[in-house]
């Protein structure tokens, strides 16, 4: 029969310390204490700490074990004795150790020979002969460190005591909150250094952005991070033509990586615009360089467009990003411009000959938004998406505004308060300001007083406009206090004026060019000036024809004559085709 084996774990009863080995006690505890606490740099202290605690219990060697940042393995970063073990690793779990730090209790092992946990694996690769173990654990509350070992005690009776167990698992208190301090101090450290850099990527990104357009100008944008950095960018560049690049986009990804992409795509923008012929070959060329240094799998979603104020066109291409919107404010109405390439950065090759497709957009005095998912996807006060009908509906509800208030205003609107964005927010606004610029007054016409013009109207020459004058023709008669009768008399010679316009002077096309009308109470008439933007008629050609000669065309102008009381052409301002003055008296005893 077997003889059972005694445990290796002892509990052993110390004789009573006296009171000089009390105060040695103490006197080293406060002093490694004190090393530990005040030391910056754990390891440049551990060594000498391991051997002091070696040589006051009489140990022949001593070591620090640390976990891994994984936790799964024990590495040995400091040792003291005769052979060093620096950087062995040993599974958490495993041997006398791993016991220590899992059970997080402190162990006396006075002969390994009778410990199953002991594997001699170190004995057998340096020749070193362990005999006994004694181990404590390092810990912070629930965080496990690791374990300080001291092994083969060497003086007295050769066995460690409680009281060298007592003493080592004080220190090993003392050693952990220490190591747990630094490992804190470093975090924070390198939180600071983040931050810092996160600072100036962010100062780098904002330098990259164009500064503020004056009011004046046509294109507009305006970026929110969702963060310090931004994957979202957009540029504005004029050319020595007056032509205008301009883009905005969304890198995928987010951090730094993204950052240092948006960085790049917008250097690269920049760069080769300047040769470029149109912005389809430009997102090309920009698509081939980024193809060629891509290795993150990330890509850029790009509209890059080429406005030419002058003709009010706009020359866009849009690769794999969020359709843009042109806003006819006349009409109220959008026109939504799908992506036909793909995102930049993905493939070589896989554009034509010509770059990418290219769409010829006319404004026509209308506006364009491109914008970012930043602003599709933002959450309004609901709690919900706010969507594509909810940005065409902001888009409504600022359109009166200036276009830096107007993004703002937009911007603003989706950025609630004390809550982050989802994503970044990027928007820019391109605005056909040559055809919606305001001719100048009619001669004679006191734009200065108070009681002179009463209001001013521009449409587009297009026929199913015209009733926005008729409407305004009501309104200038109401405010004069005009009964039905002698409005609509107005109303049909001022309809029949702006036909005239459309036929002859812009020749039967519709929308080719604006008419504008303004009403002005002239003493006791009503006069109705009427500029368009066509090459000058001869008013010599324009006559009434007799009434009885029965056919087509010719009866407006004597309509028009008939029911005013003088209808004329004037020699139009600069900056405008033709101007037509219509009068007619205001009724008897009309105090306005």
């Amino acid at each position: 029969m077997a003889l059972a084996t005694a445990p290796a774990v002892e509990t052993i009863t110390p004789p009573p310390l006296s009171a000089a080995e009390v105060k040695d006690h103490l006197s080293l505890i406060a002093d490694m204490t004190l090393v530990f606490s005040a030391s910056h740099s754990f390891d440049a202290v551990a060594k000498s700490a391991l051997e002091r605690v070696a040589k006051y219990v009489g140990a022949e060697a001593s070591s620090f074990f640390m976990l891994d940042d994984q936790g799964q393995a024990l590495v040995c970063t400091a040792c003291y004795g005769p052979v060093d073990i620096t950087g062995l690793r040993l599974p958490s779990t495993a041997g006398i150790v791993g016991r220590c730090v899992q059970s997080q209790e402190a162990r006396i092992v006075r002969d390994v020979r009778k410990d199953a946990d002991f594997g001699a694996v170190v004995d057998a690769k340096t020749g070193f002969v362990t005999k006994s173990i004694l181990v404590a654990p390092l810990s912070v509350g629930r965080e496990r460190l690791g374990a300080i070992e001291v092994i083969n005690k060497n003086i007295g009776d050769n066995l460690f005591s409680e009281s060298d167990l007592a003493l080592l698992h004080t220190l090993s208190r003392a050693a952990a909150l220490a190591i747990h301090n630094l490992r804190l101090t470093d975090k924070l450290v390198e939180q600071e250094r983040e931050r810092h850099e996160l600072e100036l990527a962010a100062e780098i990104q904002r330098d990259l952005l164009p500064q503020a357009s004056p009011k004046e100008f046509p294109i507009h944008g305006i970026n929110v991070p969702a963060r310090a950095v931004s994957g979202d960018f957009y540029d504005i560049l004029q050319r020595p033509d007056g032509r205008i690049w301009f883009n905005i986009a969304d890198v995928s990804g987010k951090g730094m990586n993204a950052a240092l992409l948006m960085a790049k795509t917008s250097s690269l923008f920049r760069c080769l615009a300047k040769s470029a012929e149109h912005p389809g070959q430009l997102l090309n060329a920009i698509n081939n360089e980024l193809c060629e240094t891509n290795s993150h799998g990330m890509f850029v979603t790009m509209v890059g467009g080429l406005f030419d104020p002058t003709s009010g066109i706009v020359r866009l291409t849009n690769a794999g990003h969020e359709p843009p919107l042109l806003f006819d404010i006349m009409r109220e109405s959008f026109m939504s411009i799908p992506a036909d390439a793909p995102p930049l950065g993905i493939a070589t090759g896989i554009a034509g000959p010509d770059g990418f497709p290219v769409i010829d957009v006319d404004l026509k005095g209308g506006s364009l938004y491109v914008f970012t998912d930043g602003l599709t996807e933002a959450t309004t006060f609901g709690g919900g998406m706010l969507g594509l009908d909810g940005v065409r509906a902001l888009i409504r509800d600022h359109a009166e505004e200036s276009p830096d208030l107007r993004l703002k205003h937009i911007a603003g609107a989706v950025k609630l308060p004390g809550k982050p964005l989802r994503d970044d927010l990027t928007l820019i606004v391109v605005e056909d300001n040559g055809v919606r610029t305001d001719p100048p007054k009619p001669p004679g016409v006191p734009f200065d007083s108070t009681t002179g013009v009463i209001l001013r109207v521009r449409v587009p020459g297009q026929a199913d406009r015209l009733k926005l004058i008729r409407n305004a023709v009501t309104q200038a008669a109401s405010f004069c206090s005009c009964d039905e009768a002698w409005t609509l008399d107005l109303v049909m010679a001022v309809d029949e004026a702006c036909q005239n316009i459309i036929r002859h002077a812009y020749g039967g096309v519709e929308g080719a060019g604006d008419i504008v009308a303004d009403f002005v109470r002239d003493g006791d008439s009503l006069s109705v000036f009427l500029m368009d933007f066509a090459p000058p008629v001869d008013p010599g050609k324009i006559k009434s024809r007799d009434i009885n000669d029965v056919r087509p065309g010719g009866l407006g102008v004597h309509l028009i004559k008939s029911v005013t009381d003088d209808a004329r052409f004037l020699p139009p301002p600069p900056g405008v085709g033709n101007l037509f003055k219509l009068t007619k008296r205001l009724p008897p005893k009309v105090d306005c």
